[in-house]
């Protein structure tokens, strides 16, 4: 990437680049049941797979990865992961991990800036996302942001003993 990653400001949160020292947060979040339902990946999160992920792919610029923060207080994570800058497109993912941030409008403002920040800043034209269809409130979110489904892949994970439904979804820079 080579950019050095500003702060985004909404009227309701912020989003920072994250660091190592997030590495704590970010294993907490990722392995509490409510998060983890809405995950393909469901083994356990480990510190070794977020370094990893910190030493490889955000080092390298496949992936770029904010923490939400409500008035200073870290209560979730935004990111664009299989960034392909030949192509000006990312995939993107966010999960709300303190239960006391559910249901305020953070994922909304999150999603909505980080989206933004990925077309003005990042320079993409396409973002796109996967989103478990038993995920109704994610899919809403996603949908009144400005996404459009382009697929329903019928049983295509195997989750908990069942199969389950992904629903692939993208949103295009109209002004590009």
């Amino acid at each position: 990437m080579g950019k050095e990653l500003p702060i985004i400001t909404g009227s309701i949160l912020s989003l920072r680049p994250i660091s190592l020292a997030d590495t704590d947060l970010i294993v907490k979040w990722r392995n509490k049941p409510r998060v983890k339902k809405n995950f393909i990946f469901r083994d356990t999160f480990t510190p070794e797979i977020h370094e990893k992920w910190m030493n490889t792919k955000i080092e390298k610029g496949e992936a770029v990865q904010y923490i939400i923060e409500v008035k200073g207080i870290p209560v979730g994570s935004v990111y664009f992961r299989n960034i392909m800058e030949l192509y000006h497109s990312g995939e993107f993912g966010i999960f709300i991990g303190e239960e006391n941030a559910i249901g305020k409008g953070f994922g909304f403002e999150a999603t909505k800036l980080f989206v933004g920040f990925g077309f003005s800043y990042l320079n993409f034209h396409r973002i796109s996302l996967r989103v478990l269809s038993g995920n109704k409130d994610a899919y809403k979110v996603y949908s009144s942001v400005g996404f459009r489904q382009e697929g329903l892949f019928r049983d295509m994970v195997y989750i908990d003993g069942k199969y389950h439904d992904v629903i692939f979804m993208a949103m295009l820079n109209d002004n590009r």
